[in-house]
């Protein structure tokens, strides 16, 4: 399976990066700051073409087209351009993110860097890889060392979770704080040591399905921000390597009463 959507996450980033820089439509969502583009639907379109096609029985949930065929035992969970913002704006860090669910569980997971042209992939049990090459979080034990990543929600000015008071705690309290604008993507380097966690508020199923996987196989844990088991569903995600776990849900719980 892994391979297949390896094919197909290929196959899309053609369409992504050939509307790269170019003119393109774009509708708001929520607001101004929550866009789709025509890319992002025609990724999406191409994507579950494939999924219908080839998996016929299984269900689908993708972040513009919402639920498919919610009773079948398999689902999928499509983001077919995470990280919109950035595309739409001219800025190359943008993902498409697959993961595969068999009865609630995530079995298999795919993030593809579309314009650095890198796969991290992974499936349960079975490690996780950034193309060939098997990764692992970082070995960090010092919070004042550390390297940190988060992203913003599009409601930002609502502040819901105290999320501005905790991006400066943050920023007073380690090395450094990164915001790349792309959920898929920093899952992906926490998984490969570049940050040492990553922690955001009102993300969806579809941002964290394959990153959740694949953080937690390349040995770290990803859990609420009071250190609870989550799942795809929850608002709450702060993925970190084990040795800086405890330290995290501490700091945050500083800042977040509830």
């Amino acid at each position: 399976m892994i391979n297949r959507i390896k094919e197909i996450c290929m196959e899309t980033g053609e369409i992504i990066r050939a509307g790269f820089g170019k003119n393109f439509s774009v509708e708001f969502k929520t607001n101004e700051s929550n866009l789709v583009t025509e890319i992002d639907k025609k990724a999406e379109t191409h994507i579950l073409n494939f999924i219908k096609k080839n998996y016929p029985s299984h269900g689908i949930l993708s972040e513009e087209s919402g639920e498919f065929n919610n009773n079948s035992e398999y689902l999928w969970v499509v983001d077919p351009l995470d990280g919109t913002t950035n595309f739409a704006h001219g800025l190359p860090i943008f993902a498409i993110s697959i993961g595969v669910q068999k009865s609630g569980e995530t079995i298999a997971g795919a993030v593809y860097d579309v314009m650095r042209d890198v796969f991290y992939s992974t499936e349960l049990g079975g490690g996780a890889f950034e193309n060939d090459s098997k990764i692992s979080v970082s070995s960090n034990h010092n919070f004042r060392r550390s390297v940190l990543v988060t992203g913003f929600p599009y409601n930002i000015a609502d502040n819901p979770d105290n999320a501005i008071e905790l991006f400066i705690h943050f920023l007073k309290t380690t090395r450094a704080v990164r915001r790349l604008g792309s959920a898929a993507i920093d899952l992906c380097y926490t998984a490969k040591g570049v940050f040492d966690a990553f922690w955001e508020v009102n993300l969806h199923p579809w941002d964290v399905c394959a990153g959740k996987l694949l953080v937690e196989e390349a040995g770290g844990i990803v859990s609420g921000f009071h250190g609870e088991k989550i799942d795809i569903f929850s608002k709450r995600i702060l993925a970190t390597n084990k040795k800086l776990n405890s330290k995290m849900v501490e700091e945050m719980n500083k800042i977040i009463k509830i």
